[in-house]
């Protein structure tokens, strides 16, 4: 049996027994499977378990992100200011939790007697609330999307303290955890639709990733480009399992507009997605007709950069530069070649080759920033794993990469007929890098890796469902079910360790 499960897209009469391959257009209704919506409970709720644990204003970046929302759900306006200067209740509130003395510090603990809360609580109750300030750190240069969204539980909180908002705010932010394991779920069921048993291997791996449930925890627009991201991995693979029609085209490029409109990273998967689009708008060419299938194209186009286009439209109108802020924050001065760039990307993923210059003396960045990134390092990237559950994970990490590719050989027949397919994930896959590796590189050598966080490869999480589904496949019929439930319990004891291993760090 193929692993990869080839369905084409065109129609005709089909055996009985194929009919989970393809299906006709009338009955093309996107349902939620039971277990899909389990997969979503349980990374909402492993999501707020993390919001719980992790002290206020402890995940990288979340004062300029409250910031953002703060200023947007008072004043109705966004920040006009990158400067660190935030609003004075939150720097009251900043202090009171002696945050900028605990962050980086892991020897130093958050309030956690009865004394310091109730200084802190003092404090809150006499800080007065204020409106929004135009300043608001890094998040000033990211659309507003998510932002826009968590006005919504600001406001139902204005009545409290910044801690009661911050906090209500985090609990809608998992939400976006659920969506991003039903996504990833929906991918795998449509790039294996002959594993049923695959599909919650992939959906509970995702939802139990403890990253995913630390950053979704937590106030920051990385949780709504998970989810969304997600998204387009399944909408790509459903238009290549079933065929491209204009309501998938609109689907498309859809998520593609809410994906630019939620962070600037996703620029770096849209290359892949408009690749993706305009290989099955050749291919809807041969049934459709080419007017039909180039109008999808244009359509799904057309929405995806229409969130672009907009806030251009606005700054050229409001006398701005035509990227706002944006501009502003990617003008730093890059010294050194195209070569020196191509060089430096090369090694933040890849071994050195010969007569490379070395731009990362005594450090192998696959291992010790991605790979042991992943096993884990949360805070303000100040609260990693023993080292030696880094190099045991090196264990089942191997025993997962041989399964995968056990998979693929021996469903290289399969593989090589949707090569266009996987070429488009992989192009979603690269242009994220890059856009990593580029970013970094602006910051070298001030910065070794100032962007290699594992934080930011968490838009593949899709991808990463489906390699986990692959992986137990690999093991056979007869074994494949128990490795597959392994996974799961593997993944669930990891998440499991790195809370425990975060309330150690800040409550000892």
């Amino acid at each position: 049996m193929n692993v990869l499960d080839r369905a084409p897209a065109s129609s005709g009469t089909r055996p009985k027994r194929r009919l989970l391959a393809t299906a006709p257009a009338s009955v093309r209704r996107v349902r939620v499977p039971r277990l899909a919506a389990i997969c979503a409970l349980v990374a909402t709720l492993n999501a707020v378990c993390w919001s719980l644990i992790t002290p206020a204003f402890q995940v990288p970046d979340e004062p300029d992100h409250f910031a953002y929302v703060k200023q947007l759900a008072e004043t109705g306006r966004l920040p006009t200011s990158d400067a660190t200067q935030l609003s004075q209740e939150e720097n009251i509130t900043l202090n009171a939790l002696h945050q900028s003395i605990v962050r980086l510090r892991p020897q130093r603990h958050a309030i956690a007697s009865r004394s310091e809360q109730r200084a802190l609580e003092h404090t809150l109750a006499a800080t007065p609330h204020e409106s929004g300030s135009p300043s608001a750190g890094l998040a000033a240069s990211q659309p507003p999307l998510y932002y826009a969204l968590e006005a919504i539980p600001y406001s139902i909180g204005s009545a409290g303290n910044v801690l009661d908002r911050l906090q209500l705010m985090r609990l809608f932010s998992a939400l976006f955890a659920g969506l991003t394991a039903l996504f990833a779920f929906l991918f795998v069921r449509e790039a294996l639709p002959r594993a049923p048993w695959a599909w919650t291997v992939g959906g509970l791996s995702v939802a139990l990733a403890p990253l995913l449930g630390f950053m979704s925890g937590a106030v920051n627009p990385d949780a709504l480009m998970f989810a969304v991201s997600a998204a387009a991995f399944y909408c790509l693979a459903r238009a290549f399992r079933r065929g491209l029609d204009a309501h998938t085209a609109l689907a498309i490029g859809a998520v593609a507009a809410l994906g630019l409109a939620s962070k600037l990273n996703f620029i770096g998967l849209l290359p892949g997605i408009l690749a993706g689009l305009a290989i099955l708008s050749v291919r809807a060419a041969r049934r459709r007709g080419r007017a039909a299938a180039w109008r999808m194209f244009a359509l799904g186009l057309a929405v995806a950069i229409s969130p672009g286009v907009a806030y251009a439209a606005h700054n050229v109108l409001a006398g701005q530069a035509l990227l706002g802020n944006t501009a502003a924050h990617g003008a730093a001065q890059v010294s050194g070649s195209l070569l020196a760039e191509l060089n430096y990307i090369w090694q933040l993923y890849l071994p050195l080759l010969p007569g490379m210059t070395d731009d990362f003396p005594g450090l192998f960045p696959l291992r010790q920033i991605w790979f042991d990134g992943y096993v884990g390092l949360y805070g303000w990237l100040d609260t990693p794993m023993p080292a030696w559950l880094d190099t045991l994970a090196l264990v089942p990490a191997a025993a997962l990469a041989l399964l995968c590719g056990r998979s693929l050989y021996t469903a290289r027949a399969a593989v090589r007929a949707r090569a266009l397919e996987l070429a488009t994930y992989a192009l979603m896959a690269l242009g994220l890098l890059a856009l990593i590796g580029v970013a970094s590189f602006h910051a070298f050598p001030a910065e070794d890796a100032e962007f290699g966080q594992v934080r930011y490869l968490l838009p593949l999480l899709a991808l990463l469902g489906a390699v986990l589904a692959l992986a137990a496949r690999g093991a056979g019929r007869r074994w494949g079910p128990a490795v597959g439930a392994l996974i799961i319990v593997l993944f669930l004891a990891h998440d499991v360790f790195s809370q425990l291993q975060e309330i150690a760090r800040y409550y000892g």
